[in-house]
């Protein structure tokens, strides 16, 4: 490919750097861009000599290599004066080299490396040679110590070994820290013109800024209000994706957040549930390199593709929980979405269920949030109820409970436990003031409101939102989820600790009905009512 860059790239282009993807800069790129300036009239291309012994054809006994000039030049780093070499018909030179010199070598081995070498022999005034520090190669045979000991100022590391970090290079532990560390960096320093480059202020930091200045800093709560305008930088995809739509138009994707405590509950989810899974997760630069170990390490997760993580990078001092929620709900490729919790193992063969549902409740064409009831268990070993006749066993014995029955019962009383212990056909509820159950809804539903950050009401709001749309909310009679213990967050302790925090919340509780009421008219009253009856 790197051969055919005159051609595939655009015609006005007249220069070009081609990086290899191992490599890592510690330096301004501005600086190798400079170079282009240092060539002479005549030439074309830029390339490090080749650390490596390679092209000395010694390696082993009959190595032969492709021809080159002396040792040889390394393609990781190229600076390519592309109008010069369009001039001068690049494109037919280096066929008829590779042409030329297959007729005796067969194949290359080194790819492009071998046929830019083999020009290069023919051709040795087109060639500037950068000096070694571009691109110091740590391959298992290699005199890059040469160029590192003389050199103080290293510009681009190149991870030439197959085995990459684990290449035998003595030195490689000053290199691997440097570039782990570069990993770990606050992603938010690259995003400041660190070298004073010239911009225009985009549209999005102005309108920030101009968010910024209406709030108002002595409010008790100008850190929450902060919070809802904030930019978040996201990274979509951060590991591979794979999904085939179905062909009934049915399928379902769970749709859940967390962050690194959370982690370990992913294998499991895995395992309970086989559809598609999108999860947005909340975490610093360092954690989300720790989370990417953690993947490549577990054959559970290596083996699903069809789960799609969303990095939401840390920024401020809350938890801005739907604002990762609705990452996780923006990225979704089926038509419907189960909005759960992380900590939540669905039962197994859930996933084919809601699939049923859907179709048997006409989803498709009607208003409905289908409800899955929600119990928990105390104990971190738990024997998984195959079945509903085996889970209604285990709350009987007091293995199980209906979820948050003994601290905050409203959650999830309108499901009405006592009629699903008997139901055998779906049945509909009415909303109740802080009703906040699991739902499996069409992918077009109301995003969560992200002025609710932390602990409390980021669910409730939801659910209030879908009920003044007037989603009929099914409570199903043979789905359930169970939720596992764990530690308390961060946020509820906070919550529960902070008199600020509570009061703040109860504010953006009135601002939201407020909202409410402007959105929806006199329907939304109900919600109002509601709230000053408890």
């Amino acid at each position: 490919m790197k051969l055919t860059l005159t051609k595939a790239l655009p015609s006005n282009l007249s220069k070009v750097i081609v990086l290899d993807t191992d490599i890592t800069f510690a330096t301004d790129i501005a600086e190798l861009w400079a170079i282009f300036r240092k060539f002479t009239e005549k030439q074309v291309i830029g390339l490090v000599e080749n650390q490596s012994d390679w092209y000395l054809g010694n390696l082993w006994k009959n190595h032969k290599p492709w021809p080159a000039l002396g040792r040889g030049f390394n393609t990781g780093v190229i600076l390519l004066y592309l109008e010069r070499l369009r001039r001068m018909g690049w494109e037919q030179m280096w066929r008829l080299t590779a042409e030329r010199e297959l007729m005796s070598m067969l194949s290359t081995s080194l790819a492009d490396q071998d046929i830019f070498n083999a020009f290069i022999k023919q051709n040795p005034v087109l060639v500037h040679q950068l000096p070694c520090f571009w691109n110091v190669q740590l391959s298992d045979h290699t005199r890059s110590e040469q160029c590192y000991t003389e050199v103080s100022d290293l510009k681009v590391i190149h991870w030439n070994s197959p085995k990459k970090l684990r290449v035998k290079n003595k030195h490689v532990e000053f290199f691997r820290n440097l570039y782990l560390t570069f990993l770990e960096y606050d992603g938010n320093l690259l995003r400041r013109e660190l070298f004073g480059c010239p911009s225009q202020a985009s549209s999005e930091s102005t309108v920030l800024q101009q968010a910024l200045e209406e709030l108002d800093e002595d409010d008790q709560c100008y850190d929450f209000r902060r919070e809802r305008i904030m930019v978040h930088r996201v990274h979509l995809y951060f590991l591979q994706y794979e999904y085939t739509p179905t062909d009934d138009g049915t399928d379902i994707t769970l749709v859940a957040q967390l962050s690194m405590d959370r982690l370990q509950m992913l294998e499991a989810i895995c395992k309970h549930w086989e559809g598609p899974i999108s999860l947005a997760l909340y975490m610093s630069d360092a954690e989300a390199q720790q989370f990417l170990r953690y993947a490549q390490a577990s054959e559970v997760l290596k083996n699903r593709k069809n789960v799609g993580y969303h990095i939401v990078y840390k920024e401020g001092q809350f938890y801005p929980v739907n604002l990762v929620r609705n990452v996780a709900l923006h990225n979704v490729n089926t038509p419907y979405v189960f909005l759960t919790d992380v900590d939540f193992l669905p039962m197994y063969g859930l996933y084919e269920y809601l699939r049923r549902s859907i179709v048997q409740l006409d989803m498709a064409n009607t208003k409905k949030a289908l409800v899955v009831p929600a119990f928990e268990t105390l104990r971190y070993r738990l024997s998984f109820p195959k079945s509903k006749a085996e889970l209604l066993s285990m709350l009987d014995m007091g293995t199980l409970y209906t979820f948050r029955y003994h601290v905050w019962t409203k959650g999830h009383a309108p499901t009405n436990y006592a009629k699903w212990r008997t139901a055998t056909t779906p049945y509909k509820v009415e909303w109740e003031a802080d009703f906040e159950p699991y739902v499996v809804v069409r992918r077009d539903c109301p995003e969560y409101d992200q002025r609710f950050v932390g602990f409390g009401w980021n669910k409730v709001s939801h659910i209030m939102e879908l009920d003044a749309q007037e989603y009929d909310l099914i409570v199903l009679p043979n789905a359930f989820m169970i939720h596992m213990p764990h530690a308390p967050s961060f946020d509820i302790s906070k919550f529960r600790s902070s008199p600020s925090y509570r009061y703040c919340l109860t504010t953006l509780k009135d601002e939201f009905h407020q909202d409410l009421s402007r959105k929806y008219g006199s329907a939304a009253l109900k919600y109002l009512t509601a709230q000053r009856n408890i």
